[in-house]
C-alpha cells in the first residue's frame, strides 16, 4: 500500500469517481485544478489499484484548500481515508486549510481541528441564454484582483487557469462603471452548467449575469454554490425559480482569510474554494 501524487490522468479518474457520487464536476475542471498546485493531489494505492484520493491545493504561502476527499466505493471503511488525509494535510504545512464539508463528515472534520464558519448551498434552476446583455472584455488581471478581494486570498495560479477560456468554460463581464464590476464564470458539467465565481454588487447586475449563460452551453440546468454570507442572492435565486439541492459547511483549520465578497456572490468550486 502506498500514497503518491496524482498524475493528470489520475485526476481525471478521481473526477469520474466524483461524478458517480453526484458531485457533477466540470468537463474541463481537471486541467485548471491541476495547474493550481500539481503537487497537491494525492492517490492511495492498494495492490497497485487506486483506492482513495484527496487534494490539498496551496493557493499561497498562508492558505490551502482541501477537496476531492473520496474513496472508491469498494474500499470504504478500511482506514484508507485517514491515511491519505494525513498525507494531504502534510502538504499544506503551517497554512490555514479551508474545506467545504458534506453534513455526514462535518463531525469528523471537527475532530481533526476544523471549525465551522458558515454554510454553502447549491441552487439549481434553469436560465435561457440572453444575447442582449451588454458585455465587456474580461481582463484576467482584473478578475484575479476581484477574486482576491472577495476571497481574501490571492490565488493567482488557480485563478489564471480558471479564467482562461476553453470550449466549455467562459468568464463573462458586464459593461458597468469601474466602481461596480460584475462577472461570472460559466462551465459545462456532466449535467448542465455551473456558475462560479459569481460577483455582482446589485440585483440588476446579478439578474443580467444569470441570464448570460453562453448559448453554446445549451439550455439544461444551471447550478450555483452560494455562501451564507449572500442572503440577498439567495432571495434573488429563489425569485428566479432556483431551489436548493445540496449543502456543505465551510470549515477552517485556523483563522479564515479576510475576504470581502460582494452582495451577490458564489464560490468558484467546492473542490478548490
Amino acid at each position: 500500500m502506498t500514497v503518491r501524487r496524482m498524475t493528470p490522468a489520475d485526476l481525471g479518474l478521481v473526477l469520474d469517481w466524483a461524478a458517480a457520487e453526484g458531485w457533477n464536476p466540470g468537463i474541463d475542471d481537471a486541467a485548471a485544478f491541476f495547474a493550481a498546485d500539481p503537487d497537491g493531489f494525492f492517490l492511495k494505492l492498494v495492490d497497485s489499484r487506486p483506492a482513495a484520493a484527496i487534494s490539498v491545493v496551496n493557493h499561497d504561502a498562508h492558505y490551502a484548500f482541501l477537496g476531492l476527499f473520496i474513496c472508491h466505493p469498494d474500499d470504504r471503511g478500511r482506514g484508507y481515508g485517514l491515511e491519505i488525509w494525513k498525507a494531504g494535510l502534510a502538504h499544506a504545512g503551517a497554512r490555514c486549510v479551508g474545506l467545504d464539508g458534506v453534513p455526514d463528515q462535518q463531525a469528523n472534520y471537527q475532530k481533526s481541528g476544523f471549525s465551522h464558519s458558515g454554510r454553502t448551498l447549491r441552487y439549481r434552476g434553469v436560465q435561457k441564454p440572453n444575447t442582449s446583455a451588454d458585455l465587456a472584455p474580461a481582463r484576467t488581471a482584473d478578475l484575479i484582483d476581484l477574486d482576491a478581494q472577495a476571497t481574501g486570498v490571492r490565488r493567482s495560479t488557480f485563478a489564471s487557469a480558471w479564467f482562461s477560456e476553453t470550449e466549455t468554460r467562459r468568464t463573462i463581464r458586464l459593461r458597468t462603471d469601474s466602481t461596480s464590476p460584475a462577472f461570472a464564470t460559466f462551465r459545462k458539467c456532466r449535467d448542465g452548467v455551473k456558475v462560479g465565481p459569481f460577483h455582482a454588487d446589485t440585483a440588476t447586475q446579478a439578474k443580467a449575469l444569470l441570464a448570460s449563460v453562453p448559448a453554446e452551453f445549451g439550455t439544461g440546468p444551471v447550478f450555483i454554490d452560494v455562501p451564507g454570507t449572500s442572503p440577498d442572492f439567495v432571495d434573488l435565486l429563489q425569485d428566479q425559480g432556483f431551489a436548493p439541492v445540496f449543502e456543505t459547511a465551510r470549515m477552517y483549520s485556523a483563522a479564515p482569510p479576510d475576504g470581502r465578497p460582494p452582495e451577490f456572490y458564489a464560490v468558484a468550486s467546492l473542490e478548490l474554494g
